[in-house]
C-alpha cells in the first residue's frame, strides 16, 4: 500500500491537524496582503497623487505576481520539495511587504507589489498540496475548508489594522504584513515537514528516515525500502510515466482550469463589485457597505461548512452543489438588496456559498494528479484562477460604462460560477473520490 493510502485510509492525528493549521496560517497571509492594498487604497491614491487607473493597476500588479508565482514557482516544489519552495516564498513574501512599506514612489511599491504577489502564489500552490496530503479521505474537504478559512481571517486582521491607522501611516499595514510573513517563515522553518508523498516519489537522500519520523508523529508505522520500491512499481504499473499520462492528464486539467476561472471569477466580482453597484443603484453608502460586510462576514465561515458537507457527501458532488446555489443566490441576492435586512441575510449566503466554492476547488484539485505532479498541477490551475479573477472587475468595468445595470451584471457573473457544475459533471470520471475503486493507482 503506498503512503497516500495509508494516510488515506488512516484516522488523522492532532500532528496533521497541526500541519493543516500552519497551511492555514500561511494561507493568512493572502487574505492580509490583498486586502491590505484595498484597506490603504485612499492613503495610497492620495500620497503619490494616483488617478483611479494607475491604482487599478497597482492592485492588479500584486494578483498578476500571484498568478506568475504560481505557475512559475510551483513546478520547483515537485523538483525541490514543498517545504523549500514554500521557504523561499516566503523569503520573497517578506521581502515585498518590507520593500512595499518602505517605498519612496509608487514604482517602487508596485515592484515590490509583484515580488510580494509572486511570493504569495508560491506558497498557496504548495500549502494547499500539503494540507491535502496530509488529510485522510474523510477529513480532506474539512481540512481544505479550514485552509480557506484562512484568507478570511488575514482579511480580517488587515481590516483591524488598516483601521486602527487611520489618521495615521498607511506604511504600517504593509510593516505589519512584513513582520507577519517573517513570523511565519521562522515558524514554517521549525514545524512544517516535507511532504510523505514527495519524499516517497523523488527519494532524495535520507527520505527513508525523514519520512519514518514523520509517520511516527503522526502515529502510523514506520515503512522500509521495500515499501518505496513497491510503491514505485504500483506507479509504473499504473502508467504514471512518459507521454501517455501526460496525455490523460490533459482533460481533467482543461476542467480544473475552467473551474478555478469561474469560482475566481465570481467570487472577485462579489467581494470588488458590491458596494460599488449598490450606491449607484441608489443604497446609500452606509447601506451598501454593509451589504459588502455581509459576504464578507458569510465567506469566514463558507469553507468550513463546505468541508463539514464534503464529510458526508464526495468533494466534486458537494461543489456542484455549492456552484449552483450560489449562481442563484447571487441573483435573488441583487433582487433583494432594495430592503436591507433581507440583502443583508442573503448576502451572507452569498459569501458563504462562493467561498465554500472556493475551498471546494482546492479540494478537488489535488487528487486528480500523481505526486510528482501536483504541484504545478494545482499551481497552473491556481494561476489561470488568478487570471480569472484579474478579468472578473476588468470585464465588469467595461460592461457597466457600456450601460448595464447591477442586476445585469450580477446575473452575468452568476451564469459564469453556474458554468463551474457543467465542468464539474465532466471531471467525473478522473476524479478519484468519485470512483475510488477505479483509480486508486492515479490516487497513489
Amino acid at each position: 500500500m503506498t503512503l497516500t493510502a495509508r494516510i488515506g485510509a488512516a484516522p488523522m492525528s492532532g500532528y496533521q491537524w497541526l500541519i493543516v493549521a500552519l497551511c492555514t496560517f500561511m494561507n493568512c497571509l493572502d487574505g492580509f496582503d490583498v486586502m491590505a492594498v484595498a484597506f490603504t487604497g485612499p492613503s495610497v491614491t492620495e500620497e503619490f497623487g494616483l488617478n483611479g487607473s494607475q491604482f487599478g493597476l497597482l492592485v492588479s500588479v500584486g494578483l498578476i505576481g500571484m498568478a506568475l508565482g504560481s505557475m512559475l514557482l510551483a513546478p520547483f516544489a515537485d523538483l525541490i520539495g514543498r517545504r523549500p519552495l514554500i521557504l523561499i516564498s516566503l523569503v520573497l513574501g517578506t521581502i515585498g511587504m518590507f520593500g512595499a512599506a518602505m517605498a519612496p514612489s509608487v514604482l517602487v511599491m508596485g515592484l515590490f507589489r509583484l515580488v510580494t504577489g509572486i511570493g504569495v502564489g508560491g506558497i498557496l500552490a504548495s500549502t494547499n498540496v500539503i494540507a491535502s496530503e496530509f488529510s485522510n479521505t474523510k477529513n480532506r474537504g474539512l481540512a481544505i475548508g479550514i485552509y480557506t478559512a484562512g484568507y478570511g481571517i488575514g482579511a480580517t486582521l488587515a481590516s483591524v489594522v488598516a483601521k486602527s491607522t487611520v489618521g495615521g501611516d498607511w506604511r504600517i499595514v504593509f510593516y505589519a504584513g512584513g513582520f507577519g510573513t517573517l513570523l511565519a517563515l521562522i515558524v514554517i522553518a521549525v514545524l512544517l515537514p516535507e511532504s510523505v508523498a514527495f519524499l516517497e516519489q523523488r527519494r532524495p537522500s535520507g527520505a527513508l528516515e525523514r519520512i519514518n519520523r514523520t509517520l511516527a508523529r503522526m502515529g502510523m508505522d514506520p515503512i522500509s525500502t521495500p515499501d518505496l520500491d513497491q510503491a514505485s512499481s504500483a506507479r509504473k504499473d499504473a502508467g504514471q510515466a512518459g507521454s501517455g499520462w501526460l496525455k490523460q492528464l490533459l482533460a481533467p486539467t482543461v476542467l480544473l482550469w475552467i473551474i478555478f476561472i469561474t469560482i475566481m471569477f465570481g467570487f472577485y466580482f462579489v467581494n470588488s463589485w458590491t458596494p460599488t453597484l449598490l450606491a449607484e443603484e441608489g443604497l446609500s453608502k452606509t447601506a451598501a457597505v454593509t451589504a459588502g460586510m455581509a459576504i464578507s462576514i458569510g465567506g469566514t465561515v463558507g469553507s468550513v461548512l463546505y468541508g463539514l458537507a464534503a464529510r458526508l457527501r464526495p468533494p466534486r458532488v458537494v461543489l456542484i452543489g455549492f456552484s449552483l446555489l450560489s449562481a442563484a443566490m447571487m441573483v435573488v441576492f441583487i433582487l433583494s438588496t432594495s430592503i436591507l435586512w433581507l440583502g443583508f441575510g442573503i448576502g451572507v449566503l452569498v459569501g458563504a456559498l462562493i467561498n465554500g466554492c472556493i475551498a471546494g476547488a482546492y479540494t478537488v484539485g489535488p487528487p486528480l494528479y500523481p505526486s510528482h505532479l501536483r504541484s504545478v498541477g494545482m499551481g497552473w490551475a491556481l494561476g489561470m484562477g488568478r487570471i480569472g479573477a484579474i478579468l472578473s472587475p476588468t470585464i465588469a468595468g467595461l460592461l457597466k460604462d457600456a450601460g448595464a445595470s447591477a442586476t445585469q451584471l450580477y446575473i452575468g457573473a452568476a451564469a459564469v460560477v453556474a458554468l463551474c457544475a457543467l465542468a464539474l459533471v465532466a471531471v467525473r470520471k478522473h476524479d478519484p473520490d468519485s470512483t475510488p475503486a477505479a483509480a486508486e493507482p492515479a490516487a497513489a
